[in-house]
């Protein structure tokens, strides 16, 4: 079956991400976003509401007035969220979530918890909890609901060298607060921003904040790189005309076949790597049955002698970097010159002639 097929629009569902500081707008703005997707879907059912941080009780005479259900989990369980998205896409029709930002925190802080790291977490351990994450990212871009995301942010740094030489750590830019690679999930990616008036107020009076939102990221491409002051859904128009709301919704399309049998077929490089260190070992196992294991002078020679007729070189570094062919090679000669069986790995009789050099030779001396 072929893969490629004729490009349809296949996202029905709004796929937003919202990110900013503390009363930059990012509830209100998702707030907006939600009410406006549920009237326009039309469909009856409720907007359900992930909230870590309570800010779903202050929204509730807004979902009032706007005649719409608001169902609330309030949680920062990373499990709680898969359960919320599962439950989401079944009885809503938008859901949000706010702040993805304590989700993360919960699921780093649960494995080194787990794991007992009191010192922090290892470079290895990120691997298993990005792969977590990761099954939270599928559901996301799938769910058959539109999901608004809300997140921190927080700054980027990097250091920076002066006219002197000096290196100081500087701020490059802001990021959401959360797995790394969050922002490249949404589609629609906002920037919300507390802009205080120029103008000067009298005693007593109040301020009146502007929330001010940028389009970081729009994949229609119909509103990047706007600014948009105090949003409303309206606003985002030209984007939610772009969705097929209705149609097929197809986020990343899980393969009919998977990528597992790379790793069982010879030739898959996994598998490769692995033969590699079995091949290693076995030389090693090979020269200790062979009784030239040891550490003495007696058997460090022939440890030498032996590696330098089976692989050219005695240089173990060298010998790790061979290639898989070579390496089988190179084990079949050496097991031959030692005399063990290249089955059972048991003592042959000894034979007159040369010790053999490459497998080539010991196979035509063991014909």
């Amino acid at each position: 079956m072929s893969l490629l097929k004729p490009a349809t629009n296949q996202t029905a569902f709004l796929k937003a991400g919202i990110m900013g500081f503390a009363g930059s707008g990012k509830t209100f703005t998702a707030k907006e976003l939600a009410i406006g997707l549920s009237k326009l879907v039309n469909d009856g059912k409720p907007v359900a509401f992930f909230d870590t941080e309570t800010g779903s009780d202050f929204l509730i005479p807004a979902f009032k007035e706007a005649g719409i259900q608001l169902l609330v989990a309030k949680s920062r369980s990373f499990a709680d969220l898969k359960t919320f998205m599962g439950e989401a896409e079944s009885v809503a029709s938008v859901g949000i979530i706010d702040s993805v930002t304590h989700v993360w925190t919960d699921l780093v802080d649960s494995y080194r918890a787990k794991l007992r790291r009191k010192n922090g977490l290892l470079f290895q351990d990120w691997g298993p909890i990005k792969a977590e994450w990761g099954e939270f990212t599928k559901l996301y871009i799938n769910s058959r609901c539109h999901v608004v995301l809300c997140g921190r942010a927080g700054y980027e740094y990097d250091m920076e060298q002066d006219e002197s030489g000096k290196k100081e750590l500087i701020k490059t830019g802001t990021k959401m607060k959360a797995e790394g690679e969050m922002s490249y999930e949404p589609s629609l990616l906002l920037e919300m921003e507390r802009v205080n008036p120029a103008e000067k107020l009298e005693r007593g009076q109040r301020s009146t904040f502007i929330h001010r939102c940028y389009v970081l990221k729009d994949r229609t491409d119909r509103m990047n790189g706007k600014a948009v002051d105090n949003p409303k859904f309206e606003d985002f128009a030209p984007v939610i005309s772009f969705l097929n709301i209705g149609g097929e919704h197809v986020g990343v399309a899980a393969s009919e076949r998977s990528s597992q049998d790379l790793f069982d077929s010879p030739d898959g490089l996994y598998e490769r790597k692995k033969q590699v260190e079995i091949a290693l070992e076995l030389i090693q196992d090979s020269m200790v049955e062979g009784e030239i294991g040891g550490t003495s002078a007696k058997a460090k020679e022939e440890q030498i002698r032996h590696l330098k007729l089976a692989f050219g070189t005695s240089s173990w570094r060298a010998i790790q970097d061979m290639r898989l062919e070579a390496l089988e090679d190179g084990l079949r000669a050496l097991r031959l010159n030692l005399r063990l069986d290249q089955t059972s790995g048991e003592a042959l009789p000894p034979e007159d002639g040369e010790l053999v050099e490459n497998e080539l030779e010991a196979q035509r001396l063991g014909a």
